[in-house]
């Protein structure tokens, strides 16, 4: 209920506050007779509540950013605050500082020294910034990342139809990928192999999740298939409602790793975070039972501190994952294929119908699975078109660059090539 005080001529509004040691002024307008000054006979109304019951009170404690896995190794320039990026909608990044919970731009420097948008901020990114306490603050710098997963972006077309291919970065800074793929008719090993490639890629620690046991009277069948296809590469089967295989998580979810979730719409990864952080925090949506396919529950990507002191960089499904600078994941995947290309008598074998080539002799005999060898030629030549493509687009934007620089240049020579 309203309470009414007389503020003191020489204290502030703000000075006042503070002195309410138990209250916090949360509503406040000045009762002022026309012809008195501001601090002299005001009558002042404000309504006071209890400070621990008002959502997102601004308290003076500091936060240890280790808590989000910030190393503290970099040197930061006067003026500067270091903080994680947990949330991304549009241009405003949702940032976490030792000074508690910011929104944040980039600074205008910032679009002038960046060569592509890989480098601008991401979800689970360690920045720079300048705090502003009454205000958006401004992010001046994105530091070293230890890992990064990414994805190739066709641009809206069809993956032969592009003409140019980039990069588009998902998350940051992770030690662990949470490969989440569900029980159901939309169950695919091929899939899981594609990411599992990407994952290596990224310099994270793969691990696949089979969600929704419940949907499904035997789970070991698509286990072993799993399982036979991948090697080096723990896989889990879990049910986030009734918990069920949630403790063989544990080991992942230790304080300070992050683990980023992806995988398909619908398979569950909104369930898992709520799961794993014990409330509702994200919304979930039933499958379409003609297809098994899910329909988009996350729609951003977003960072979150579970109670074990872990985090989870939830992401929106992806209806396709086009490989993207894939060498050294193809390398990591299919181990077991490239060994055979030691044992063929030319270095330079195509394995298609030179003499003396382990790979077709294996592929005749059995010992290596038609279907693995047509799993790693299908990546490699994936992986192959994507570089062509993105290296035409590297090229054009250095000779832009080049020809950028002779315009100023002759520009500055009086029109004149020296």
């Amino acid at each position: 209920m309203p309470v009414l005080f007389g503020m003191p001529s020489k204290v502030t509004f703000r000075e006042y506050c503070c002195l309410k040691d138990t209250m916090q002024v949360v509503s406040f307008c000045v009762l002022m007779p026309r012809d008195s000054s501001f601090f002299r006979g005001c009558l002042s109304v404000a309504f006071l509540r209890p400070k621990n019951n008002i959502k997102g009170a601004n308290t003076k404690t500091m936060i240890d950013l280790k808590t989000y896995g910030y190393t503290g190794v970099e040197a930061i320039s006067d003026g500067l605050l270091p903080g994680r990026v947990t949330e991304l909608r549009r241009e405003r990044f949702t940032v976490m500082t030792e000074r508690g919970e910011v929104t944040a731009v980039l600074k205008g420097a910032f679009y002038r020294k960046v060569e592509t948008h890989v480098d601008f901020p991401c979800v689970g990114d360690f920045v720079l910034l300048h705090y502003n306490e009454s205000g958006d603050s401004l992010i001046v710098k994105v530091l070293p990342r230890r890992s990064k997963f990414s994805r190739a972006d066709y641009s809206g077309h069809a993956a032969g139809y592009a003409k140019t291919v980039l990069e588009q970065v998902v998350a940051t800074n992770f030690d662990y990928v949470f490969i989440l793929s569900s029980l159901n008719w939309d169950f695919n090993v091929t899939r899981i192999m594609r990411y599992l490639t990407q994952a290596w890629q990224s310099g994270g620690q793969p691990v696949v999740i089979l969600t929704k046991v419940d949907l499904v009277e035997n789970y070991n069948l698509p286990l072993t298939a799993i399982t036979q296809s991948i090697s080096d590469v723990p896989v889990h089967a879990i049910c986030s409602h009734t918990r069920l295989g949630l403790n063989e998580l544990a080991p992942y979810l230790m304080p300070g790793k992050t683990v980023v979730f992806l995988g398909m719409s619908g398979v569950g990864k909104s369930s898992l975070l709520n799961a794993l952080i014990e409330q509702d925090v994200m919304k979930v949506q039933a499958i379409r039972e003609v297809d098994s396919r899910g329909r988009h529950t996350t729609t951003h990507r977003q960072l979150f501190l579970l109670p074990s002191g872990s985090m989870v960089i939830d992401t929106p499904g992806m209806r396709e994952l086009g490989l993207f600078d894939a060498d050294q994941g193809i390398r990591v995947s299919f181990t077991d294929v490239e060994e055979w290309f030691h044992q063929c008598r030319f270095t330079d074998c195509r394995h298609q119908a030179e003499p003396g080539c382990a790979v077709l002799a294996g592929l005749a005999d059995g010992s290596l699975p038609r279907e693995r060898w047509a799993h790693y030629v299908a990546q490699q030549h994936e992986n192959k078109y994507v570089q062509d493509k993105t290296s035409s687009v590297i090229g054009k934007r250095d000779r832009n660059k080049t020809n950028t620089t002779w315009s100023k240049q002759k520009k500055k020579n009086g029109g004149m090539k020296k």
